[in-house]
C-alpha cells in the first residue's frame, strides 16, 4: 500500500480516538503549544493518547512510586503524576536542565509539584543511586542508552510490576528493514527484552510504538 495512503489513515484514526477520549487537558494543551514553540524537536513530547494511556496504566497498577527517564518538558510526567495514588510520586530524570523553565512552571500550573521529584544528571549515573522498587518506570531518554540501563532498570522494578519504553518502532524503520545505526539500535533493544525471561513484552503500534514489559 502507498506509504503517504497508510500515513494519512493513521492520521485520521488518531484524531478519531483522540475525539472520543477524554476531552484534552487545557493545562496539557497549552504545554503542547509551548513545547512547540520553545523546542527545537517538539515531536519528542508524549502526546494527547499517549499520555492518557501513561495515566491509566499507573491507575490500573494503583501505582505509588513511579520513575520516568527522559522529562523534557514535562508533558508525560504530569500524566504519570495524575494517575498515581493519593501520597505516590513520580521521580523523573532529566540531563537537560534549561527544559527547567517549562516543566516546573507546568508542574506548579497542574497543582502536581508535590507529587514530582525533579533530577537533574545522567540516566546511568542516577538510576543505580535510586531506592526502588518502582511500580511503574517509563523510559523515554536517550534511545542509546536503552541496552544499557535494562538490566539496573529491571532491577528497580517489582514483581507485577511495569516497564513502559516509547520510540521502539523508530518511525516504522524496525520493521522496513532500515540498516541505519539508530534503527539497528532500537530493534537490538526490542529483540533483548522479547528474549529475557524475567519479563512479558507487548510492543503496542501506536504513535511511534510503546513497548509494555511486565516483571514476572
Amino acid at each position: 500500500m502507498d506509504e503517504k495512503i497508510i500515513n494519512r489513515d493513521y492520521d485520521l484514526m488518531m484524531k478519531y480516538c483522540q475525539a472520543n477520549s477524554e476531552p484534552i487537558d487545557p493545562i496539557l494543551a497549552e504545554l503542547e503549544r509551548v513545547t512547540y514553540l520553545r523546542t527545537l524537536a517538539p515531536q519528542m513530547i508524549s502526546g494527547v493518547i499517549q499520555g492518557r494511556f501513561l495515566q491509566m496504566l499507573c491507575q490500573l497498577q494503583g501505582a505509588k512510586k513511579v520513575l520516568e527517564v527522559g522529562t523534557f518538558t514535562g508533558y508525560a510526567t504530569i500524566c504519570l503524576a495524575r494517575g498515581i495514588q493519593e501520597g505516590g510520586m513520580v521521580s523523573t530524570i532529566e540531563v537537560n536542565k534549561e527544559l527547567e523553565y517549562i516543566s516546573k512552571s507546568f508542574f506548579e500550573k497542574a497543582g502536581l509539584s508535590d507529587r514530582i521529584t525533579q533530577i537533574w544528571g545522567d540516566a546511568k549515573e542516577v538510576i543505580p543511586n535510586l531506592e526502588g522498587p518502582f511500580d511503574l518506570i517509563f523510559l523515554d531518554g536517550a534511545k542509546a542508552d536503552y541496552a544499557l540501563l535494562f538490566d539496573t532498570i529491571i532491577g528497580k522494578i517489582r514483581p507485577g510490576g511495569l516497564l513502559a519504553v516509547d520510540n521502539v518502532l523508530w518511525s516504522g524503520k524496525v520493521a522496513f528493514g532500515a540498516t541505519d545505526k539508530g534503527t539497528k539500535m532500537i530493534d537490538k533493544f526490542n529483540q533483548l527484552v522479547n528474549k529475557d525471561e524475567r519479563v512479558e513484552s507487548l510492543i503496542l503500534p501506536f504513535r511511534d510504538g510503546l513497548m509494555l514489559a511486565r516483571k514476572k
